[in-house]
């Protein structure tokens, strides 16, 4: 059975709005060399939907806290043979992400006593304010 190669049709303006996104940060992501930049066929960048599926990885894996940098790795690494690296990759961002919600959890919270302290009076300097020009 003879299978058929897939025609790309999409402009980038097509693959944006497949993406989600706008054509500039379509751009943004081919400068970075995290998607391809197809030759122009009669004077206009043809897409398809290997490019498609590719602009929702990278989608997908910013949602799950990856850098652009791991990104490209993980772009890089073979789904069957790379699943080590893959993990590895995984288990760090797991660890930045936690680092990250202590540290916006210890902000909030400070942010709460502050604006506790500062509706306690109505007398002297904010708490809010003076506690920022320290």
């Amino acid at each position: 059975m003879v299978q058929s190669q897939e025609v790309p049709s999409l402009t980038i303006g097509g693959l944006a709005a497949k993406g989600g996104m706008g054509v500039e940060t379509v751009r943004f992501y081919q400068r970075r060399g995290l998607l391809d930049t197809p030759s122009r066929a009669g004077g206009v960048r043809r897409y398809g939907q290997r490019d498609v599926q590719q602009l929702q990885f990278i989608r997908r894996s910013q949602s799950a806290g990856f850098t652009l940098e791991e990104i490209g790795e993980l772009l890089s690494l073979d789904a069957g043979q790379d699943r080590s690296r893959a993990r590895e990759l995984a288990t760090k961002r797991a660890a930045a992400l936690d680092e990250k919600i202590a540290e916006l959890t210890r902000a909030r919270d400070a942010l709460r006593r502050l604006a506790h302290e500062c509706g306690a009076g109505d007398k002297g300097p904010c708490p809010i304010l003076t506690s920022f020009d320290a």
